[in-house]
């Protein structure tokens, strides 16, 4: 009881030091790019038209749902109401972009909460590591930029944390809810609602496979005898005639029906709009980008290198080469094939030398044509690590993650690191929490990160030929 209280007053203290720096960064940035930049120019005029009451009026270019302006208005309206505000303040650049500074402190607040509901075991030891663990994510650089910024990701990703966190508890027909919040913010948070319901049917699946086996005595997981061709038939069998079963079937529509509810809501609002992208679509058309999963696993072992990578994984890594050295040429010579056939590459990475992924693709993948071929031993080491990290889950839970990620990230035809923030969270808080000085690195890690970032983009500034505005670098 003591250590509880003891633990909550230390996340108290580190939530307030968290929203006070914060607030300095906001109002640094804010006092140095007073107008909106980037896609703000989009977001802000549709705020501020809500703001005004004109539901009705829509910028064509703003492709995602509505759902961060009508939080905006919900917390801005109450709170000038409250403080008698007029003026140019009300619904300003700054007070919306304020707004994912709240949502920065809900994100702190779920993780924290995620964290210690997924890791219960050893509970009186890990208090500080649940704690720094949440505070470090929550400063995930690509995530944390975006939040002095009015941009939809802090939104998002609190809803589609929140959501999860409640299928967690058991609370489906809340987390149900809370996606379709999420949607709201970004249309495809729908297949984070639907690994929601994928978890609830993964872990009925785990139960049955244990019954299973104990009745033929057979202890081993189906994760483990996977690897073997014989245990990946046991494994497919199963799946076959867990998902055939009648009253298997009747037992995971029971548990997820508030998913498929809040999914065909989304399936008819995409027959109504013929699309699932509103507004302008030319820029956004879906596609089989199956290299943006080896960018995605290379993304994760980058930020996850100080608590995933040690010389002991190194050396099993070997290991596995020499063990199974058939099935590694097989994914290599697919993984050649993937990135051959279909490597696109978005109009947009070439042009806007805004980002930071312009400058990858151009120093990296252009360097020359083969090069993107000769990273693949890179991909396999980082997939291979991402799904080592992962071994204390069950293989119904990784496969139905797995599912969920190659369909959030091998349809976008734009390599945007954006994509990648609440698979990598979802990553991050399941696998086993690491020690306190590997966590002090990671902390330390996205700290110097955070600072470069905005540092170049407050100092770094530059001009294009054809216009006298002001343009910056940023994720």
């Amino acid at each position: 009881m003591m250590m509880e209280r003891f633990e909550g007053y230390i996340f108290t203290a580190l939530c307030s030091t968290n929203f006070l720096i914060s607030c300095l960064l906001f109002s640094k940035i804010t006092r140095e790019q007073r107008d909106p930049y980037m896609d703000e120019i989009f977001h802000v005029p549709q705020a501020q038209k809500y703001c005004e009451g004109k539901f009705n009026e829509w910028d064509p270019m703003i492709t995602t749902l509505p759902g961060l302006y009508l939080v905006s208005v919900g917390v801005i309206k109450p709170l000038v109401w409250l403080a008698d505000w007029t003026g140019d303040v009300v619904c300003s650049t700054a007070m919306l972009r304020f707004v994912n500074l709240l949502f920065n402190c809900g994100n702190l607040y779920i993780l924290y909460v995620t964290i210690c509901k997924l890791h219960l075991k050893d509970k009186s030891r890990a208090a500080g590591r649940r704690v720094l663990s949440a505070l470090t994510l929550s400063t995930f650089p690509v995530l944390y930029f975006f939040t002095f910024l009015y941009y939809t990701d802090a939104g998002s990703t609190f809803f589609t944390l929140f959501a999860y966190l409640m299928c967690l508890y058991g609370c489906h027909k809340a987390a149900a809810l809370l996606g379709i919040c999420a949607m709201l913010f970004r249309q495809t948070n729908v297949i984070w609602v639907a690994f929601c319901a994928g978890s609830v049917v993964a872990q009925k699946m785990d139960e049955a496979w244990r019954l299973e086996q104990s009745k033929k005595r057979d202890e081993k997981s189906p994760s483990r005898i996977l690897l073997a061709v014989s245990g990946a038939r046991k494994v497919a069998r199963f799946l076959l005639g867990y998902l055939t079963t009648p009253i298997n079937i009747k037992a995971a529509v029971s548990s997820t029906w508030p998913y498929a509810v809040a999914g065909l809501g989304f399936v008819a609002f995409v027959v109504f709009n013929d699309g699932i992208v509103v507004g302008d679509r030319s820029s956004h058309e879906a596609c089989l980008n199956f290299p943006q999963l080896f960018y995605f696993f290379s993304f994760t072992l980058v930020f996850s290198l100080p608590v995933s990578l040690c010389r002991q994984q190194l050396i099993k890594f070997l290991h596995v080469l020499k063990k199974h050295l058939l099935l590694l040429l097989l994914v290599t010579v697919v993984s050649l094939l993937l990135v051959w056939k279909f490597t696109f590459v978005h109009k947009y990475l070439l042009a806007d030398n805004r980002h930071f992924t312009f400058y990858v693709w151009k120093n990296i993948y252009q360097k020359h044509q083969l090069v993107r071929f000769l990273l693949i031993p890179g991909y396999l080491f980082a997939a291979w690590s991402f799904l080592d990290t992962l071994k204390s889950k069950s293989l119904f839970w990784i496969l139905a993650f797995c599912v969920c990620l190659v369909a959030a990230t091998v349809p976008q035809k734009l390599l945007e690191f954006r994509y990648f923030i609440v698979p990598y969270l979802l990553y991050r808080i399941h696998i086993p929490l690491p020690s306190l000085p590997r966590l002090l690195l990671e902390f330390g890690l996205y700290t110097v990160v955070n600072a470069a970032t905005v540092y170049i983009f407050l100092h770094k500034t530059f001009q294009w030929d054809n216009s006298d505005a002001v343009q910056r670098f940023m994720w």
